[in-house]
């Protein structure tokens, strides 16, 4: 019986979803379009105002002041309006999660300790209905990562339009995700001894120091057969050892989930070891990076935060989160700001919102969700700015994006200016004349 009632669940959400998306009717528009009149918020470049941005297919091809637009192109007036980069959220499961309640809808995580072959970009749905509700607020590509166990697997970073992982993803082995081991007690209840703490820590520090011994020999002996195979007997590959290779060379970020400050510094120490020289290590969550900036910006990882949660410590200030990234960035640290969200991703300006009133300020909060993360993930010559020459994500408002009361009125992912149409809307459009249907 318990079957028959979940399988009749499924069937309806998945009805539920069918119908949501079935209701997005409108056609993305694509080819040449001219935004004009705006104040363009090129963010590497200035301010232009009563600016243009031509968009000629997946590319921005002109950012500046007087440009020759020709009648091939689809005219959109920014008037009075503000045109942005698109902004990322640096630390989502967006597309991984739908319903936290419904199991099968939940695919960020497999069993096992150690995953590095785990691929959030194959996992990645491309039609959730939490993706409309995201990208209308302004966000247009976002990291979405894998959790559990110690090595979680690979993050992506996808934009938020498209009909396939494939035609969506901007990289997709863009960290790979490690759960730094805690040195804390979990609450009133945990009885361990500060000795038992101790050794289950140095326990799981040794585990994932032995993986990365392996995979770097496994790097060395694969890398020494592919110089020179000639009279060679080829060795056999191991999936979860050849996903590291990149990350061992450093090539693909080792991205650290850490929160308190005494394991950020235990991290850091970790880092600073001659053997893991060659990786490059981007820390996520830091909510007590403010107690230990200093050492952070010494040891060159840029950091990515969000800036809406209670404090760590009782005794905190309850300001203490808003400040973590204008306290970071003030050290030298580089910033990025996440929301850890899957349905409200579409909060992620006002996550920045809340950093720049608290010190990051509107410039460097701007950069902290577009050209920031772009730098830190390598991918700053692709997106980030407005510049001719990168991918055309963008989009228009009509005031301060990080304001509550903005209204973003047009974006563009990849070169399309896509539908404004979300769950949200469709919903509102349902029920708005339902008193006259009533009657």
């Amino acid at each position: 019986m318990k079957l028959i009632v979940k399988s009749l669940l499924i069937v309806l959400l998945l009805i539920g979803f069918g119908k949501a998306e079935a209701q997005i009717t409108e056609k993305p528009v694509f080819g040449k379009i001219a935004i004009t009149g705006g104040t363009v918020h090129t963010v590497t470049n200035g301010t232009i105002e009563n600016g243009v941005v031509l968009i000629n297919g997946n590319k921005i091809a002109f950012v500046g002041k007087n440009a020759k637009i020709t009648s091939d192109y689809t005219v959109v007036d920014a008037s009075g309006k503000h045109v942005y980069p698109g902004f990322m959220d640096s630390g989502t499961s967006l597309g991984l999660v739908e319903i936290n309640a419904v199991a099968v809808t939940v695919d960020n995580q497999e069993i096992g300790e150690f995953k590095p072959n785990m691929l959030a970009f194959t996992a990645f749905n491309p039609h959730s209905a939490a993706i409309p509700v995201t990208r209308v607020n302004g966000i247009t590509h976002v990291l979405t990562a894998p959790q559990g166990g110690r090595i979680a697997g690979q993050a992506a970073v996808m934009n938020l339009w498209g009909y396939s992982p494939d035609s969506m993803a901007v990289d997709g082995s863009a960290g790979m995700v490690v759960e730094w081991p805690s040195q804390r007690r979990f609450g009133r209840w945990d009885s361990r001894s500060d000795k038992e703490v101790k050794e289950r820590y140095e326990k799981a520090i040794t585990a994932l120091d032995e993986m990365l011994d392996k995979a770097r020999f496994y790097d060395a002996m694969m890398s020494a057969f592919e110089d020179s195979p000639k009279g060679k007997e080829q060795p056999d590959k191991d999936i979860e050892l050849e996903a590291m290779r990149e990350m061992v060379n450093g090539e693909t970020p080792l991205l650290i989930q850490v929160t308190r400050e005494k394991d950020i510094l235990s991290a850091l120490e970790w880092a600073s070891k001659d053997e893991n020289s060659d990786l490059k290590i981007i820390f996520a969550g830091v909510e007590e990076g403010w107690r230990v900036a200093d050492k952070i910006a010494e040891a060159g990882i840029p950091c990515l935060v969000s800036s809406l949660h209670l404090p760590t410590r009782q005794y905190d200030h309850v300001h203490k989160p808003y400040q973590n990234a204008s306290l970071l960035t003030e050290a030298g640290v580089k910033v990025a700001i996440m929301t850890g969200e899957v349905e409200n991703v579409r909060n992620l300006p006002f996550h920045a919102g809340y950093a720049a009133a608290y010190g990051l300020g509107t410039e460097e909060a701007v950069k902290a969700v577009t050209i920031n993360p772009a730098e830190i993930f390598g991918f700053d010559d692709v997106l980030g700015s407005l510049e001719a020459g990168k991918m055309a994500n963008l989009f228009i408002s009509d005031g301060d994006p990080f304001e509550p009361l903005t209204h973003v009125e047009h974006v563009f992912i990849n070169g399309y200016k896509i539908p404004m149409t979300d769950r949200h809307s469709q919903l509102y459009e349902e029920f708005l004349d339902r008193d006259a249907v009533e009657k």
